[in-house]
């Protein structure tokens, strides 16, 4: 794929096994990703799902190098990044961002929020007019510049996720890793943070790594999805080939377990213009 940002070849992670480490010594490995191959392309919005436990979440903290890879090859654009010392790693931080499943615990309570959206920008030499950078992500994700002064504590739950998506976007990175960003908000708020993802993601020409066990959302947001089962994809390609002809059994479970055999177009398109979760 000419478009490629990631290109992935015999992928493996292991783990240490807490379960069955001995009262003396360390754990043993348990193997997480067994080795797959698959390029991410560029400038598009990839669905990884999978059940609990399939690996999905220790694949994209792989892509982002929060975990280093104990077999194959991770290349980001051309660039080998699989065992890169995290010297070598730091310049490339602030193309590969990650939005956190749960923004009350990845963001300070003792920082405000334009302190915590200013910190990667001063760390990234992206510090010259901080307040304008800060009231611009904020404005970018649909907030007022006012929110800055704010704590963490004193916003909804989707308003804190927009602050973790301003956070990640404010260094205009490349890569985006999204890992279950709605999961723990109600169905109306859900649909505010996607369609906003879905706009950013398109305007600013973001590659995104979303994922979710809802195929609902998938079906609607990503252009193709990558099906993983204990460590191994399964099954990969266009959504909506994917969902019109699944091949491989667990995908039509899957597809099966979805409460709603269709999915409302209507869904992220209804949402108020008034008010902001």
């Amino acid at each position: 794929m000419a478009d490629a940002l990631f290109r992935v070849r015999g992928l493996k992670v292991a783990l240490p096994d807490m379960t069955r480490k001995p009262l003396f010594g360390r754990a043993p490995l348990a193997e997480i990703l067994k080795g797959f191959d698959f390029d991410l392309p560029a400038r598009s919005v990839t669905g990884i799902v999978g059940e609990s436990g399939s690996g999905k979440s220790t694949l994209g903290r792989a892509l982002v190098r929060l975990i280093e890879p104990t077999g194959g090859s991770v290349v980001f654009e051309d660039r080998d990044i699989t065992h890169l010392a995290e010297a070598e790693l730091r310049p490339l931080r602030r193309d590969l961002q990650m939005i956190f499943q749960d923004p009350m615990s990845s963001l300070n309570p003792r920082r405000t929020i334009g302190a915590i959206i200013a910190a990667p920008l001063k760390q990234n030499g992206m510090g010259d007019n901080l307040r304008d950078r800060v009231a611009e992500a904020l404005k970018r994700v649909g907030l007022p510049a006012s929110f800055a002064s704010r704590y963490r504590h004193e916003l909804s739950g989707g308003q804190r996720q927009r602050v973790g998506i301003a956070r990640a976007l404010a260094l205009e990175p490349k890569f985006v890793l999204a890992d279950e960003i709605v999961s723990g908000l109600d169905v109306s708020t859900q649909a505010q943070i996607l369609t906003l993802l879905e706009r950013l993601a398109d305007e600013m020409g973001l590659t995104v790594a979303f994922i979710s066990h809802d195929l609902s959302v998938i079906r609607r947001l990503c252009r193709q999805v990558i099906v993983m089962r204990q460590g191994e994809i399964v099954e990969a390609g266009p959504t909506e080939a994917i969902f019109d002809g699944p091949a491989h059994a667990y995908t039509r479970e899957l597809i099966a377990a979805i409460p709603l055999p269709e999915v409302d177009p209507e869904w992220l398109g209804a949402v108020s213009v008034g008010r902001r979760g």
